[in-house]
């Protein structure tokens, strides 16, 4: 003789869609606190680098692509300017940046997660 207990959990298909969901809109959050992020550290390492005639203020970027951000300048010489050269010192402007805005990264992401969490019925 066989024993057999079934147990129903309920609200699975419901829990199963929140997950689905979740994972959709978790890329999406994080993706908006990334971006917000990027766009203040770009806007202080516009306003710490050197200006002599605006080109490498204007050349200074910030760029989301999935879960990577890029923060960077295309002026040709912005290299030297930021870790200098044996005949100019350094005028760092993005990794100052970076740095002032580092601890806050971490609390966006996590603000990025509680938002999606929410926004797929899970909290």
């Amino acid at each position: 003789m066989a024993v057999e207990v079934v147990l129903q959990v309920q609200g699975v298909e419901q829990f199963q869609a929140a997950l689905s969901k979740l994972g959709i809109s978790l890329q999406d959050y994080v993706r908006a606190k990334l971006s917000e992020w990027a766009e203040l550290v770009k806007a202080e390492a516009r306003a710490k680098v050197p200006v002599r005639t605006g080109y490498l203020q204007s050349t200074i970027y910030s760029q989301v692509k999935d879960w990577v951000v890029r923060i960077g300048a295309e002026a040709t010489y912005a290299l030297f300017v930021e870790f200098g050269t044996r005949y100019m010192r350094a005028q760092p402007y993005i990794f100052p940046a970076v740095q002032k805005y580092l601890d806050q990264l971490e609390k966006m992401i996590s603000e990025g997660i509680e938002a999606a969490k929410l926004g797929a019925g899970l909290q």
